[in-house]
């Protein structure tokens, strides 16, 4: 009777997203940002900007905000899968599960089971979980632990194919929301500090064939391959865990690429392209097109995988396609995304391993603190190794003009090591002490960044822990977003007050998204504990119970 109901709902929901023809299709993932009434992609929308124009809940009503349901996800580890809405159906993954759900009611339709090896929960480097899935003529697609890459039907949860993308045990894994472009499923891969070499996948999303392999560390012979001594390229690093973007416009694929192997740069003197990178490609073919490296020779684990947003905006009053992001190593970057050509980097949270990016070049003027650390110093480096913002993705409103992120104000003490590699083991090469989080000031702000200037128009300080949540905007004038002690809230985007807030039982690590049924707007969030947070062993996690759930707001 339940799935009756929502086939006779279905033109009603697809009517507000996009014609029924269009469900799933490369138009229909194309139009994901202006559609509302459905979530078919990470990122919402292929801009990633995490943004929806729905104003229904306003800062006028969302106090009186309340919850339509909760789904258990039956899994003790950390959530950070984005949900994807589509005619009728919500899909959420665990590392051990994909799940399909009435999202009116929050009743199970199918659950899909993941049999993994045991040894692999082993070789995880930052929690144990899944980012999500992505949606495409009729199939979902998600990825493993144990890196592979599986395509299910939509409509059953049936397993239509399974890819296997690299070996596990030796230190591979895979976690990010897969992205379908152009007609290509695309995947990355993680394992940086397991001295593996990062690379991106193509796959064909009906049989699950390989089409192309783009590798992120260059080999000798290749452009770059001048830029790693020997054959330091091998286990070099230069993850890709995190979901890339996509202009249809100008056919390019924007993905991140991570951290150098070893983190000790001494031994891969060089500036080790393409690590700590964007690369812009075609998804058609993964032929590279251009590259921005933002860290060149990373020893302080300076992520890029957080690929960021593409925005169109003035920049000195004249109208720019952009690339931005929020980058680990504390600097705010606006690039040209037809180029990469550099527009705009300034520090957005505290910085001392460089004293700016120079904007002729490209590269940053490292500081003295950096000159001490490569010449075998012990330095209190800022930002630490979470960097200024980690993992979790930032929104963007277009009426403020505005960056709304979860920024990080933690410093770590760095010292070089000897690095010896062995198969499946951390790879690093310092001498890792932690971070370290004086207890006088905060930890953490919600922040609302200029993406020209790196300054923020205000903060909201996060009290105790900071927060790993993503951000999510609205036409409704606010930003929602979640606290690693369990409130989901929304705050003013105009000036950061708190409007409303409710206590979910664990920590929020996940991503918000809003989306609209029959006229009516409802918000959902993954819920629970972990993630690279809790690895850091911070005692104040103990009173935040974990356990994952999925909650679903609206207006009563």
């Amino acid at each position: 009777m339940q799935m009756t109901r929502w086939l006779a709902a279905a033109a009603a929901l697809a009517t507000l997203a996009a014609p029924a023809a269009m469900a799933q299709s490369a138009a229909a993932l194309t139009a994901d940002a202006t559609t509302p009434g459905d979530v078919l992609t990470y990122g919402m929308g292929y801009n990633n900007q995490r943004y929806s124009p729905l104003k229904q809940i306003d800062a006028g009503n969302v106090g009186k905000l309340v919850p339509k349901w909760s789904y258990s996800l039956n899994n003790p580890q950390g959530q950070e899968s984005q949900p994807i809405v589509h005619e009728g159906v919500m899909y959420v993954t665990t590392h051990s599960a994909t799940m399909a759900i009435d999202p009116l009611t929050g009743r199970q339709i199918w659950k899909s089971e993941i049999e993994l090896p045991q040894d692999v929960f082993k070789m995880a480097c930052c929690g144990i979980l899944n980012r999500g899935a992505a949606i495409y003529e009729g199939k979902l697609y998600r990825v493993t632990l144990d890196a592979q890459v599986i395509a299910l039907d939509a409509k059953t949860g049936k397993q239509l194919w399974k890819s296997k993308a690299a070996d596990y045990q030796n230190g591979h894994a895979m976690t990010g929301a897969p992205l379908v472009a152009n007609g290509v499923v695309m995947t990355g891969i993680a394992g940086g500090e397991y001295g593996t070499r990062g690379f991106i996948d193509g796959w064909d999303p009906a049989t699950g064939k390989q089409l192309w392999r783009l590798y992120t560390t260059a080999a000798p012979g290749e452009k770059g391959g001048d830029t790693w001594p020997g054959d330091t390229h091998s286990k070099g690093g230069a993850p890709t865990w995190l979901t890339g973007a996509y202009d249809p416009e100008l056919d390019l694929v924007y993905w991140g690429t991570g951290n150098g192997g070893p983190w000790n740069a001494e031994l891969r003197k060089g500036d080790n392209l393409y690590i700590c990178s964007v690369l812009a490609f075609r998804p058609k073919t993964g032929q590279l097109v251009w590259h921005y490296q933002f860290s060149p020779n990373d020893p302080y684990d300076y992520d890029a995988t957080e690929v960021g947003m593409l925005v169109d905006m003035n920049v000195a009053g004249q109208p720019r396609k952009v690339l931005m992001q929020a980058n680990r190593n504390g600097f705010f970057y606006v690039l040209d995304r037809a180029n990469g050509k550099l527009l705009a980097a300034n520090p957005y949270v505290k910085v001392n391993w460089a004293d700016r990016i120079d904007l002729a070049s490209g590269r940053p003027v490292e500081s003295e603190v950096t000159k001490r650390v490569r010449a075998g110093g012990d330095e209190m480096v800022w930002p630490s190794v979470l960097g200024g913002k980690n993992w979790q993705p930032m929104s963007w409103n277009p009426a403020t003009g505005l960056a709304y992120a979860n920024t990080l104000n933690i410093s770590w003490p760095y010292k070089l090591a000897k690095a010896e590699y062995k198969k499946g083991e951390w790879y690093l090469g310092v001498d890792f002490r932690g971070v370290d989080m004086p207890k006088d000031q905060p930890h953490g702000y919600l922040s609302a960044i200029d993406p020209l200037t790196g300054k923020s128009k205000w903060q909201m300080a996060w009290p105790g822990q900071p927060s790993m949540a993503g951000t999510l905007s609205t036409g409704g004038g606010l930003v929602f977003t979640g606290a690693a002690t369990g409130e989901f809230m929304a705050v003013d985007a105009g000036n950061g007050k708190p409007l409303w807030q409710f206590q979910t039982g664990s920590g929020i690590i996940g991503l918000p998204v809003t989306w609209e049924h029959q006229g009516k707007q409802y918000v959902s969030i993954t819920v629970g504990a972990g993630g690279v947070w809790a690895l850091l062993g911070d005692e104040r996690m103990a009173a935040t119970p974990a356990g994952g759930s999925l909650w679903t707001f609206a207006l009563p």
